[in-house]
């Protein structure tokens, strides 16, 4: 049956409207517009009534590690899972969660074997309850590097061996890359700013992804690596934690995006006696800093979007919404942040058709309570949830 919201505030993934109304048939939007001018069809459709409420695009995270919990011990977790079928089990698992709290989109950019992969052709099938999953299988990093501990990267040297791993990657069903281009917080004993791979052996790597059009995030911290990274022609700098001015600039020269994934700083340095103290010394090494390359990013007018890198130390899946309010806390406008969670994840992610509300775009829809952009924190609470025109959530009459 066609569902009819009637008299919402309406974001629609660029702009806030009031007194709207958004028709909804199958799986698409099928008419948007004042409420007073809806169709005729919108009488003989489920009703919900948005008045004092406000509707936005579902959301998009743009960095999930599907197979991991959010254990306060990433390594542990790790070392625990025993097989790829174990990944999966908690791959499931965490996609289901992580819809419910009205994300319906996400990248997940790194796990066991092509468990992600698995479950998000599982969720498009309508096997399985998730957001829509673009995977990147396993990450891609040196002998040594950050990510080779967990058994969710694969350890691969010189462009020629980047080119094939790629390939082998998207071959498995990835239709995203992810390549750590410096070292982690997560890996004891290597610097997090230390540069990982050759400009070579970047450039091998997103020019091979990128003719088979594949999106590539760059896991990087330190300056070098995320200059390096950019200039490889990399889609997003993830983490960016010491960013400086001339990256920025870069970054908005090139139109890569900045993903800073707050929350994953946040979950470890909130938690120092339950995180392993190398990952909590180096978090809070980084966290300052952090913050300042985030402010840096949108004083240069660098593109962000939306990512939590959930599954990470006290980083839940579903996080999304407290990375929004997390993002607002660092100076992002409540506009800016509904937008990285939005309209700009679905650009960077190359898919048209979620992002926003418009007529034949698909009905991944939220309504909350309020105004997110007076209060962010209504974001919180979703009263419904749509995913391609399925309620999954639903608190209102």
């Amino acid at each position: 049956m066609p569902t009819y919201v009637a008299r919402v505030s309406l974001f629609d993934g660029r702009t806030l409207r009031t007194k709207q109304g958004i028709l909804v048939e199958g799986d698409r939007i099928a008419w948007v517009g004042a409420h007073a001018r809806a169709p005729r069809s919108a009488a003989a459709a489920d009703e919900v009534d948005g008045r004092g409420r406000t509707l936005t695009p579902g959301l998009i995270d743009c960095h999930v590690h599907l197979c991991f919990d959010g254990t306060a011990d990433f390594a542990r977790e790790a070392r625990e899972m025993a097989s790829v079928a174990a990944a999966t089990v908690k791959a499931v698992r965490n996609a289901a969660r992580t819809l419910e709290h009205g994300v319906t989109t996400v990248r997940d950019l790194g796990g066991r074997g092509d468990a992600a992969i698995q479950v998000g052709r599982a969720v498009e099938a309508g096997t399985l309850s998730g957001p829509r999953i673009l995977a990147a299988g396993q990450a891609l990093t040196v002998t040594g590097g950050h990510g080779h501990n967990v058994g969710i990267a694969r350890e691969v040297d010189g462009p020629d061996a980047v080119r094939k791993a790629v390939r082998e990657e998207i071959r498995a069903g990835a239709t995203a890359i992810k390549l750590i281009a410096t070292g982690g917080v997560l890996t004891p004993g290597i610097r997090a700013e230390m540069t990982a791979f050759t400009p070579e052996e970047l450039e091998a790597a997103v020019g091979e992804a990128h003719t088979w059009g594949c999106v590539v995030g760059a896991h990087a911290i330190g300056p070098e690596g995320i200059i390096q990274a950019v200039e490889a022609g990399v889609d997003s700098i993830e983490h960016g934690s010491l960013l400086t001015a001339e990256g920025a600039r870069l970054m908005r020269e090139r139109g890569a995006y900045h993903v800073p994934t707050i929350s994953a700083i946040r979950g470890m340095v909130e938690h120092p006696d339950e995180v392993p103290a190398y990952a909590v010394e180096k978090a809070t090494m980084l966290s300052d800093a952090a913050r300042e390359a985030f402010r840096r990013s949108m004083r240069a007018g660098v593109p962000i979007a939306c990512g939590t890198d959930a599954g990470t130390p006290f980083n839940p899946h579903g996080n999304t919404p407290t990375e929004i309010v997390r993002m607002v806390d660092w100076g992002l406008s409540p506009l800016r942040a509904l937008r990285a969670a939005t309209s700009s994840a679905a650009e960077l992610l190359r898919l048209p058709a979620v992002g926003t509300i418009q007529v034949g775009a698909a009905a991944d829809l939220c309504l909350y309570e309020g105004d997110p952009v007076d209060d962010i924190r209504r974001i919180l609470a979703p009263l419904l949830v749509m995913k391609s025109g399925e309620v999954v959530v639903r608190a209102v009459p």
